[in-house]
């Protein structure tokens, strides 16, 4: 949900055809390099060996770096290119970072320049400062700045590292515990639309509080690393301690600190006494 899940764009950079030479010849010490129209270094490959096999390159220690607005690096222990598609694949341990410190860490990642589509089927670990988010299974559109994990998604938010003006709570004066968010998937990040959605099945845990809904929409500022609103759709569930909060929709405005809910909400709370059930319903 922050700048550093767009580390992908990386992969845009590799266009064109990347080496002609005869097929099954082996280089030591693989080094490409890719510039701009200016003249401008825009990215270089490098790695242990390279095996040229017909249309396919692949390299060994893969090392790349891309240099543009936002400066990256990916690492994998062996990687396959096709010079005629444009296609690449990155093998075993495959890291990718940002210059800010954000990373994607994975088994295998897919990049199809023709359908501008970057998959995965392993497991998926993506951290920024103050977020993490693991899940099983990765799409990611990088020209329309949007990805997505698959399923098994958890996603832990540092309140603290994420809002300027209320990194402590009022009240103790004391930092606010993560955030924790859990849904079965998938889990969308449209960058252009500054937002996140997690469907199906999805629980949020803060503390002593819970949240369980079908959907969760989370609204980001423009940088992508701060939440405005968040808004839960359908069987929404809130409970604090014993009292239990139930309705369709329920929306959070985190500068206000204001939460409405709509859609026959019911209030049960534990009052004194044995037995003491309230409910209450708008």
């Amino acid at each position: 949900m922050r700048r550093g899940c767009w580390i992908f764009t990386f992969l845009f950079l590799m266009t064109g055809p990347v080496l002609a030479q005869d097929a099954g010849q082996q280089f030591e010490g693989f080094n490409l390099e890719g510039y701009t129209d200016d003249g401008e270094k825009s990215w270089d490959v490098n790695g242990s060996t390279a095996d040229v096999m017909g249309e396919k390159i692949k390299i060994t220690d893969v090392n790349a770096n891309a240099y543009g607005q936002e400066k990256m690096n990916v690492k994998a222990n062996s990687g396959l290119v096709d010079q005629a598609s444009g296609e690449m694949e990155l093998h075993d341990d495959v890291i990718i970072t940002t210059e800010d410190g954000a990373q994607l860490m994975t088994d295998s990642l897919y990049w199809d320049r023709e359908e501008d589509l970057v998959t995965s089927e392993d497991d998926v670990f993506i951290t920024d400062q103050g977020l993490t988010v693991s899940g099983v299974g990765l799409e990611a559109k990088p020209g329309l700045k949007r990805s997505q994990i698959n399923q098994d998604v958890r996603a832990l938010v540092d309140i603290d590292e994420v809002g300027k003006d209320d990194k402590y709570d009022e009240d103790f004066q004391e930092p606010k515990k993560p955030l924790t968010i859990t849904s079965d998937g998938p889990m969308v990040i449209d960058q252009v639309k500054q937002l996140a959605t997690f469907e199906d099945n999805v629980i949020a845990v803060q503390e002593d509080q819970t949240l369980k809904a079908d959907r969760m929409e989370v609204y980001m500022n423009e940088d992508m690393n701060d939440i405005i609103e968040i808004v839960c759709i359908g069987n929404v569930e809130i409970m604090q301690g014993e009292n239990k909060t139930y309705a369709e929709r329920a929306v959070f405005n985190r500068e206000t600190q204001r939460l409405t809910l709509s859609g026959r909400p019911k209030l049960i709370l534990l009052t004194e006494g044995e037995g003491g059930i309230t409910s209450l319903r708008d």
